[in-house]
């Protein structure tokens, strides 16, 4: 496996878990208690599989962004953190809000919030691109 994609892949499985521990387990977790009537009795034991998505969603980020690699800097990572994040928290926020009875302002929230974390994830992946190019490392 390229280096770049390998190292990006953990930096941005890093940032993500660290982004969803702040954002649901510190920002949004009084929201969470006020409406533990929605979630599955077990849901606590079944926390190791958004470990598993994380990674999975971290590889397929940057493997994509790796495709497209141009070497513009953090803007490039911006942008293209911002344009999945757009696409892929719209789709679990709306489609979370379509199916299950949250409040909307948390489907809003999990929008922006998502949005946010994958921008930061953006920026990570541009970060460990350059510096993985600055290190004589091929694309």
């Amino acid at each position: 496996m390229n280096k770049k994609i390998l190292f990006g892949s953990i930096a941005v499985f890093i940032a993500i878990d660290v982004l969803n521990f702040l954002i649901h387990g510190v920002m949004l977790s009084a929201t969470y208690q006020s409406l533990s009537s929605l979630w599955r009795p077990d849901m606590m034991s079944k926390m190791w599989i958004t470990h598993v998505n994380t990674a999975i969603s971290a590889f397929f980020f940057t493997f994509v962004f790796s495709k497209g690699y141009e070497g513009k800097g953090v803007a490039e990572g911006v942008r293209y953190g911002f344009y999945i994040g757009f696409w892929l928290s719209a789709l679990m926020a709306y489609g979370t809000y379509m199916m299950i009875a949250i409040p909307y302002p948390l489907a809003v929230q999990w929008f922006i919030y998502g949005l946010i974390q994958y921008v930061v994830a953006g920026v990570v992946l541009a970060l460990v691109f350059a510096a993985q190019t600055k290190g004589g490392q091929k694309a």
